[in-house]
């Protein structure tokens, strides 16, 4: 299974970003996908999830202003990213889980710098 995580770039404070992360076979074979976020210095930490039923959860420094999605006939997630701060600058990771396989996949990341 791969991962292709995209979307990544330059953003001023305030700015909008929208990731997308590409699997390689459908996305309702997994159970959960998630989006996890590691700034230069710190450990990778969870961003937001989504499981196959579409609940979905989020860090509490991201809520209100990140939005995690599915696109099922695409078998792309995607995470929107709005008013954007200097502290969201991070390589952005997606993750897929299946239970089932026992497996958690990883995408190679995708660097979001927010700065003016």
């Amino acid at each position: 299974v791969q991962l292709q995580a995209s979307g990544g770039g330059l953003v001023q404070p305030g700015g909008s970003l929208t990731l997308s992360c590409a699997a390689s076979r459908s996305i309702s074979s997994f159970n959960m996908l998630t989006w996890y976020r590691q700034a230069p210095g710190k450990q990778r930490e969870l961003v937001a999830c989504i499981t196959t039923g579409g609940s979905t959860n989020y860090a509490d420094s991201v809520k209100g202003r990140f939005t995690i999605s599915s696109d099922n006939a695409n078998n792309q997630v995607y995470l929107q990213m709005i008013r954007l701060r200097p502290e969201d600058t991070a390589v952005y990771y997606c993750n897929a889980i299946s239970t089932k396989e026992l497996q958690t996949y990883w995408g190679q990341g995708t660097v979001v710098t927010v700065s003016s």
